[in-house]
């Protein structure tokens, strides 16, 4: 019988994550504006990573977590607040500074970006990197920023306790929709596995998350409501929908409208991709983009707004004032476009 040991690849970065780490006595864990589960399932799974090594974390959001993430332990210790006093900051999920607006507000902000920074992401076709990074890994090659954390962890030599694992395993299945779209790779399925036979308890996870997941009626007539104004466009192979600023202000504390549609949008048979737009008070406008196989044009249509991602799960954010139906159209035209090219 031939048994196969999951290969982990080394970072040429390892040395200098590691004497940073090393240094380091108080470390604070960023996430974005944007908070998912690869993000705050990667941050937790750090939390633990370093605490057990004896180091002082602080995990920090400039906004709320989504009621939809509260099933996992511990997003309550993410706070909007930065500290102090900072040796080094680790950036997850994220690598570019235009999702970071409201710490580029902080008052803390000099203090932080005078230390030392370590960036961990997955994302490709990434624009506008974070300038006062002193070392960035974002490996596209691996599903989640959860992947790329376990893999730097290995080559690191760290421990990675069952409650790390617990961490990234979650991470990993939010970014792959449960590992059923392309991220999800060979090493990807090999590392699921490896923390299953740790002793992860993965329909337990599913259990909780599902849980945590159901929604108050309220919310339950919302979805419905925009399942009645989602768009179908070129053919049917895009749905958009759009949420004004008084919704997001009426029903994101309750549950966040991007994931509470969209995944029943990638479920209409015949959609290929999907996109959610935000539309705020001041202006901005911001595209939740997401695509079924078949359908992988979510790095090309962010990156013509400015924003990024990978081919399934990106977005983008617009704050040039255009008129949002102006910026609407452009987005289902060159969407079309690009799923037209797949199609040749």
């Amino acid at each position: 019988m031939t048994i196969l040991y999951t290969v982990y690849m080394t970072y040429p970065e390892t040395d200098q994550i590691q004497q940073l780490v090393s240094a380091a006595q108080h470390i604070v864990i960023m996430q974005a504006d944007n908070p998912d589960a690869d993000s705050l399932g990667s941050a937790l799974a750090l939390e633990h990573i370093l605490g057990d090594m004896g180091k002082k974390t602080w995990l920090y959001c400039a906004v709320d977590m989504p009621g939809y993430l509260h099933y996992m332990p511990g997003w309550d210790r993410v706070t909007k607040e930065l500290p102090s006093t900072v040796d080094l900051s680790i950036i997850v999920d994220a690598s570019t500074i235009t999702l970071f607006e409201k710490f580029e507000q902080s008052d803390n902000r000099g203090w932080v970006t005078s230390k030392p920074c370590i960036v961990l992401d997955h994302h490709q076709g990434v624009s506008n990197l974070i300038r006062f990074a002193t070392v960035m890994i974002n490996d596209a090659t691996k599903s989640s920023a959860g992947e790329v954390i376990y893999s730097l962890a290995r080559d690191c030599s760290w421990d990675i306790s069952l409650p790390a694992q617990e961490c990234i395993l979650t991470a990993i299945l939010g970014d792959t929709q449960g590992l059923s779209n392309n991220l999800a790779r060979p090493a990807t399925y090999r590392i699921v596995a490896d923390m299953i036979d740790a002793g992860i308890d993965r329909p337990k996870l599913e259990d909780t998350r599902r849980e945590f997941s159901k929604m108050p009626p309220e919310i339950f007539r919302y979805k419905a409501d925009l399942i009645a104004r989602t768009e179908l466009s070129a053919g049917g192979r895009l749905a958009t929908v759009t949420i004004p600023y008084q919704e997001i202000k009426e029903y994101s504390p309750l549950y966040n409208p991007a994931p509470l549609i969209q995944g029943d949008m990638l479920q209409t048979r015949g959609v290929r991709a999907t996109v959610v737009f935000k539309v705020y008070q001041d202006g901005r406008i911001t595209g939740a983009i997401r695509c079924n196989p078949g359908g992988a044009i979510g790095v090309e249509l962010a990156e013509h707004f400015g924003g990024g991602g990978h081919p399934y799960a990106s977005g983008f954010k617009v704050v040039d004032g255009r008129p949002f139906n102006e910026l609407k159209s452009e987005c289902i035209r060159f969407a079309t476009e690009l799923l037209d090219t797949l199609q040749t």
